[in-house]
């Protein structure tokens, strides 16, 4: 039922700018595998075989730190509404931040947030569909707004002191890079 693709087509790209949530997944050698949702205004396909998406003040930064060492990342897309699908996009990804050129490159594909804290680039090596008939059907009621307005709050300056407290480390322990100079 699994069909594989090098690139995303046309039809996916529609899938993909319908979906309100995706999910990311990235891992070290060592150390615990993350899995994070995603939601938000937040994911751009850049072309049939580049992606790029904004990455968010969290409570973690488990995705820089795993990219630091690793650059495997998986992007999965589950159809909630409508015809079943699963969309798995899989590729070699890069963490960029305010002080790299290529940050700069993308911002403006995005809605301003004073929560920014990366923007991830993934080069797509293999696209995967499968069939998703035991995804349930679910509806969309709304965004929450809780993240935007808590960082709005906080403002730019206590958004870096939070990622001195909470994202300059992984849960286990690895470097995120997020105020490594290059």
């Amino acid at each position: 039922m699994a069909t594989l693709l090098k690139e995303l087509n046309q039809e996916l790209i529609e899938f993909i700018k319908k979906q309100k949530l995706f999910f990311v997944g990235t891992a070290r050698k060592e150390g615990h595998v993350n899995v994070s949702p995603k939601g938000m205004d937040t994911f751009r396909v850049i072309d049939g075989k580049r992606i790029v998406w904004l990455n968010l003040t969290g409570s973690g930064n488990e995705t820089a730190a795993h990219l630091l060492e690793n650059s495997r990342m998986t992007i999965m897309f589950c159809a909630f509404e409508g015809k079943p699908l699963i969309l798995r996009l899989y590729g070699q990804a890069k963490a960029y931040h305010e002080r790299d050129e290529v940050f700069h490159q993308y911002i403006d594909c995005f809605p301003a947030d004073v929560g920014t804290r990366q923007i991830i680039v993934l080069d797509l090596d293999l696209v995967q569909t499968s069939c998703g008939y035991a995804v349930p059907l679910m509806d969309f009621k709304e965004e929450r707004s809780i993240l935007r307005n808590w960082a709005e709050k906080k403002g730019r300056a206590k958004i870096k002191s939070y990622w001195k407290e909470k994202n300059t480390t992984s849960l286990d322990g690895f470097e995120t890079g997020i105020f490594e100079e290059e």
